[in-house]
């Protein structure tokens, strides 16, 4: 954005927000690849921490991942040590996902570059106002998810 931004323009929140958000997705991308990483990686990490062992299938629900792209970060993950796959043991057709202790330790050096990217992403902004446009922003994803 520049002075020659239209006025309208620069009151109306989605285009600040769609603009807000390539900026967020530029810094956040290159923080991945920086970390020898994509965002998918982290999405799936994430949710085997918080959740645990899930189904392939579980995992998509979680983090919004296509399931084909969820195949192919879980193939990248287990190539590096990351997840194990095995049988479901109620379903011999589906896997269950299982993180790993290099795993877990890739997580958290993965959370620390978000940590740094949010940082970097909403620096003018104190941590009251980070905050609030959290739970601002959270309203709406919950909003357009049950509409």
């Amino acid at each position: 954005m520049d002075e020659q931004t239209p006025t309208v323009l620069m009151q109306t929140p989605s285009w600040l927000l769609t603009q807000s958000a390539a900026h967020a997705h530029r810094i956040i991308t290159e923080t991945f690849v920086a970390g020898g990483a994509r965002g998918y990686h982290f999405r799936l990490l994430a949710t085997l921490v918080e959740f645990g062992p899930a189904s392939q299938a579980a995992l998509g629900r979680h983090t919004g991942i296509d399931r084909s792209d969820v195949v192919a970060a879980l193939n990248e993950l287990a190539a590096d040590g990351y997840v194990e796959r095995s049988p479901d043991p109620a379903d011999g057709r589906r896997n269950i996902i299982t993180l790993t202790a290099s795993g877990r330790r890739h997580h958290k050096r993965l959370a620390a570059l978000v940590s740094r990217a949010q940082d970097e992403i909403f620096a003018p902004l104190s941590p009251a106002d980070r905050a609030r446009l959290t739970t601002l922003l959270g309203r709406l994803v919950a909003y357009h998810q049950t509409s």
